[in-house]
């Protein structure tokens, strides 16, 4: 798992919480990947490559016994970009290696990736997913046999030939990890595939059309919770009841607060009366929604405080953020730990 990246996109919500842990709901993001690769029953460790705060996420989930898989951490000493991280965390790996990019979040079917790249042989095996947009991203094409034949960078409309993007899902076996150079930063993408097309190596795609998001950005980490509560991607607490207004029973929810799903309030929160928490609200562990205030289509973290007749739309805050009596927050705010947002302010 390449778990190491600073998490810049998401700031200022990373700045204190690494990417990896980021809440989806009440779970460290990590959690939704772990669960993914538990469901196949050749993976027998998982090894996190770490270079930012990798304390944090390791008194989260320690050896891997609560969340079902043996975890072994690697730090690396300094930045080395994906291929580098590859080779400094698999150094001693004799077995062929499923590399999972740290912000992605989908209901592949690995096993069924892992058994083409056994099947074919292959040296590397990419996932590949489709966009709508494939000008905004570098594309990957393949023949008809489904080998891997070029990378295009962001291509003019006019040299479109695929919507097919990298997925940031690899099966790659470890002896071509010898023409990554050891503790030096580099790309798998820019340079470590591009030398098995040179090489005429056995690189194969797996072209995977369900569900597949990066969450590393702010608009990502909210499409994911929408996602979740609409039924779009199965996980708790709305797998199979989407669209439902999910209340902890540890909540407190005052008569005359007005809850409308589908949206999430976790353990400990305090809806006060008058209040209305909107459809895709996420209201985190032991948050006060004061009177007549209003949250919807917003990601609250934990220990916030809404005052009297504030507004909160389409905005995410990070924790012990307090915003004023009759703040308005609207359209794409973020803002990150202890944000204080004083008392008639708009954003």
């Amino acid at each position: 798992m390449l778990a190491g990246g600073k998490g810049t996109r998401l700031r200022p919500l990373t700045i204190h919480t690494p990417k990896p842990i980021v809440p989806i709901f009440n779970r460290p993001f990590l959690h939704y990947q772990l669960d993914l690769l538990k469901q196949v029953a050749e993976i027998d460790e998982v090894i996190l490559s770490l270079n930012y705060q990798p304390r944090r996420i390791e008194e989260i989930f320690g050896d891997g016994s609560e969340a079902g898989l043996s975890i072994r951490y690697v730090v690396e000493p300094a930045p080395l970009g994906t291929g580098g991280a590859i080779r400094y965390a698999s150094e001693s790996l004799g077995e062929s290696v499923v590399v999972f990019n740290g912000d992605v979040l989908t209901e592949v079917d690995l096993a069924a990736v892992i058994r083409l790249h056994r099947e074919r042989k292959a040296k590397a095996t990419i996932v590949l997913t489709p966009v709508e947009n494939p000008t905004a991203y570098g594309l990957v094409e393949t023949d008809a046999q489904g080998n891997v034949t070029r990378f295009l960078e962001k291509p003019n409309p006019d040299e479109i030939t695929c919507d097919t993007i990298n997925a940031g899902i690899y099966v790659l076996e470890p002896d071509t990890f010898d023409r990554i150079p050891k503790d030096t930063p580099w790309s798998i993408e820019r340079s470590f595939f591009p030398s098995l097309i040179e090489r005429g190596e056995t690189f194969v795609a797996y072209v995977y059309r369900g569900y597949w998001i990066d969450i590393g950005t702010p608009e990502k980490y909210m499409q994911v919770h929408r996602d979740i509560m609409d039924g779009r991607y199965h996980a708790a607490p709305f797998s199979g009841e989407s669209q439902r207004a999910f209340v902890s029973p540890l909540a407190r929810v005052e008569e005359g607060a007005h809850i409308e799903g589908p949206c999430f309030i976790d353990d400990g929160a305090v809806i006060k009366t008058g209040a209305r928490i909107g459809p895709h609200a996420v209201i985190g562990r032991q948050c006060h929604v004061e009177e007549h205030a209003s949250v919807e289509r917003s990601i609250v973290w934990a220990n916030c405080r809404i005052g009297q007749d504030a507004v909160v739309r389409r905005s995410i805050l990070g924790r012990h953020c307090h915003i004023g009596h009759n703040a308005v927050l609207d359209a794409d705010a973020v803002l990150g730990d202890k944000s204080v947002v004083t008392d008639y302010t708009r954003l």
